[in-house]
């Protein structure tokens, strides 16, 4: 058999169930930090955890504060999972980007603190010991069988081919619809087969070996005839990335016919120690070479793949990568494994010391040659020039560089798109969802003006948050920067009565959760309490101090909550005049049930002295619609109502059957569209020479990185310029696309237009 690393695909299990009392803060941090350390071990298993929640623990851990905002709730790995129904995790995943790997002791303990969404499975995934590293398989291969004699029904590897012992089997591996290849090496790993998630084909044998040469000798003598050079390449498994750079060298003129003439044989160095012995550029040239025999419609790169995993462990598994990163490594390969020199001598490089550029650079290039000289090199290599100047003494130091290819930046817009939902004032209005275009390194008031210009609303009306798991992840200030809010994050914008959200005025903005009570009380927590879960989105009002009574804002919340609740019935009409307090005395509750009532009620005694003795005592045989407390930011700690707070919370608490019979959450949950959502982006188009010149333009050298002025005897920012002084045959340019902040990582989509010679 096969040795096969196997990915089953697990149904979604439940909840686990409550969670389990947490230690302090600075226990959990220190308990899960010190965990995270440990080292990578084959065969242990590790946990996929969504960044975002991660990092939200961790913001939560070093508050230091139970109450904090921050509170992550219970782990949701939404974000990573292609779909709800599968649970099968999206492709193109990275690990600090999108998720963060945690040791299977470290994941238990959070599990048992803070529980998980319900139905999600745990991203269990397994260390894997590969050629000279170890490391996690995020996307292990999945392997499915079937009969030779039924291609299209597959099974799991589960289940058992009720196939007799005695017969002699055979497996093949279906590359593309057309072609398979028999896997003879039942010995040989999943990684050395080159296995990818597809389709492995079971063959039980029923042929007599004569029968089957015959089929197989037909199969040979239908083979395909086609240009040379015209070929496919078969995805392996996440190896386009692969592919499109050896698609890139195969159609290199100089390159390809150096090895279709043979000529790398007599120029293999078996002896560099910076090469590969040689076994980069034959796996190369085999490729190279089916590729313009004229003989394959396609070509199943897998010795090659192989071996770039053999030599270069970050190339190995399945994952996604980067095109540069691979030609990089293959084009450094090529050359050391083509190197002429066969033994590098050591060179004192001398200081320009005013000579003549040109002087200086021909110098250069021949200290190159004698120490690298090959195919790469006579094609590909090239000379920089590099201009510091110290800013102090204004020494001027020029070096001529040789280089392989140019990574050049991309000119990055100065704007930026991003999308918002917005809640006017209006009851019977849907939340509105915007496209806008804000300054790049803009605040949260620019996106505020931007929408303002949209809506008519001025922007001091206005509050921003992030929404997340039905609670507020975050309430922006006008003068935070928009680089931290991520393209990701769902953005809410309301509309508030008046300008208060950044000054001291007769008007306080609350944040409002909707929560619905269970049915019976938690005793097991060691309250009497119901529990609550948060539902629906939740709001920022503007409310008059005078009017921070319950009585007042349940009248208020109820006229806010109008488009989504049904306030035509009787009862909701009768409701319309409670105090959102549920009434006592009502003889089919219990006696608890009436204590903690009449609690409640009193806190509106003041208010009710003003009503008459008849209007009193109806108010306490109506059935409000729901109840209001006042609660931590996270919507779970019941606070006072008279506690200070610099964001006063409030939690709308509806009972079960209220909830079912008046909150239409369906409706709750639509939102429209503005016309600005359905104008595309214009994309922006650059040419390739403005991007070669802002790769040589004056830059001033980061602290990170200082120069060492010989003159001042200390490392000085100075500044730098590259100039391109030598090309090479063929020019190699790298498009830099992405965009790094404090923050995120941002793809850009600029179109570089480019001629072709």
């Amino acid at each position: 058999n096969i040795p096969v690393c196997l990915c089953v695909i697990m149904a979604a299990n439940s909840s686990t169930g409550s969670a389990t009392e947490p230690p302090g803060l600075e226990t959990q941090w220190r308990e899960i930090d010190n965990l995270s350390q440990q080292q990578l071990r084959a065969g242990d298993s590790w946990y996929l955890l969504d960044k975002r929640w991660y990092d939200q623990w961790k913001e939560y851990v070093h508050a230091g504060d139970q109450n904090s905002s921050s509170y992550p709730g219970k782990i949701d790995n939404t974000e990573l999972y292609e779909d709800l129904d599968s649970y099968h995790l999206k492709e193109r995943l990275s690990e600090n980007e999108d998720f963060v790997l945690v040791p299977a002791e470290a994941w238990h303990k959070l599990l048992s603190w803070y529980d998980m969404m319900d139905n999600q499975p745990p991203l269990e995934r397994k260390v894997v010991d590969l050629p000279s590293t170890v490391k996690v398989e995020v996307y292990p291969v999945e392997i499915y069988l079937c009969l030779s004699s039924n291609m299209e029904s597959t099974v799991s590897i589960r289940q058992h081919f009720n196939v007799s012992e005695t017969a002699e089997s055979r497996l093949w591996m279906r590359s593309t619809d057309t072609s398979s290849e028999r896997l003879r090496n039942l010995n040989m790993t999943v990684l050395d087969a080159c296995l990818s998630s597809g389709m492995v084909k079971y063959t039980p044998t029923i042929y007599t070996p004569k029968l089957w040469s015959s089929v197989m000798l037909c199969n040979h003598l239908d083979s395909y005839r086609g240009p040379p050079g015209v070929c496919g390449l078969t995805n392996l498994g996440n190896t386009c990335f692969m592919n499109s750079a050896l698609q890139c060298l195969s159609n290199t003129p100089p390159l390809t016919e150096y090895f279709l003439r043979n000529s790398y044989l007599e120029e293999l160095n078996f002896t560099n120690p910076l090469g590969m012995k040689g076994e980069i550029a034959e796996a190369y040239a085999d490729v190279i070479k089916q590729m313009w025999s004229g003989r394959h419609y396609s070509v199943v790169p897998r010795v090659f793949k192989t071996k770039v995993g053999h030599f270069a462990s970050q190339f190995l598994g399945y994952q996604q990568h980067d095109s540069q990163e691979l030609l990089s490594f293959l084009l450094d390969g090529l050359h050391e494994d083509l190197n002429r020199v066969k033994k590098k001598e050591y060179i004192e490089l001398r200081d320009a010391d005013g000579r003549p550029d040109q002087e200086v650079a021909e110098e250069a290039w021949r200290n190159h040659l004698r120490r690298n000289d090959s195919v790469i090199v006579d094609t590909f290599h090239g000379l920089f020039k590099s201009t510091l100047v110290c800013p102090e003494c204004n020494k001027v130091s020029v070096t001529f560089d040789p280089f392989c290819y140019l990574s050049v930046p991309l000119p990055v817009s100065k704007e930026r798109v991003m999308e918002v939902f917005y809640v006017s004032l209006d009851p019977t209005a849907k939340p509105t969802q915007y496209r806008l275009i804000v300054p790049k390194a803009g605040q949260v008031i620019d996106l505020c003006t931007a929408l303002s210009q949209a809506t008519g609303v001025p922007p001091n009306q206005m509050a921003v948050a992030d929404v997340f798991n039905h609670r507020f992840y975050r309430i922006y200030q006008a003068d935070e920067s928009l680089s931290c809010i991520l393209d990701r994050d769902d953005i809410f914008v309301y509309q508030l009565s008046s300008g208060c959200v950044d000054q001291e005025g007769e008007e306080v903005v609350m944040a409002i959760y909707m929560r619905e009570r269970s049915h019976y009380r938690d005793y097991g927590s060691g309250s009497n309490s119901y529990s609550t879960s948060l539902f629906g989105h939740p709001l920022l009002i503007s409310v008059p101090r005078a009017q921070c009574t319950r009585e007042d804002l349940y009248q208020l919340l109820l006229k806010r909550l109008a488009g989504s609740t049904d306030t035509n019935s009787q009862d909701a009409t009768d409701g319309d005049q409670s105090t959102g307090v549920e009434p006592s005395g009502k003889e089919e509750e219990d006696e608890d049930e009436e204590e903690e009532e009449e609690e409640e009620a009193a806190s509106c005694a003041q208010a009710n002295k003003r009503l008459p003795g008849r209007r009193r005592y109806t108010e306490r045989q109506k059935k409000a619609l729901f109840t209001i407390q006042a609660v931590n930011s996270n919507g779970t700690t019941e606070r006072g109502m008279g506690e200070a707070d610099a964001q006063p919370y409030i939690a709308i608490d509806w009972d079960p059957d209220m909830k079912k019979k008046y909150y239409n959450e369906n409706e709750a949950e639509k939102y429209i569209k503005h016309q600005s959502m359905d104008v595309p982006h214009q994309q922006i188009t650059v040419q390739l020479q403005e991007c070669i010149e802002l790769f040589t333009t004056v830059e001033t050298l980061e602290e990170e990185n200082p120069w060492y002025c010989p003159t001042c005897k200390k490392h000085q920012l100075a500044t730098k310029k590259l100039d391109l002084w030598s090309l090479p045959e063929v020019l190699i340019i790298h498009l830099k696309r992405f965009s790094y902040t404090k923050y995120s990582r941002e793809k850009l989509d600029t179109i570089v237009e480019f001629p072709l010679r």
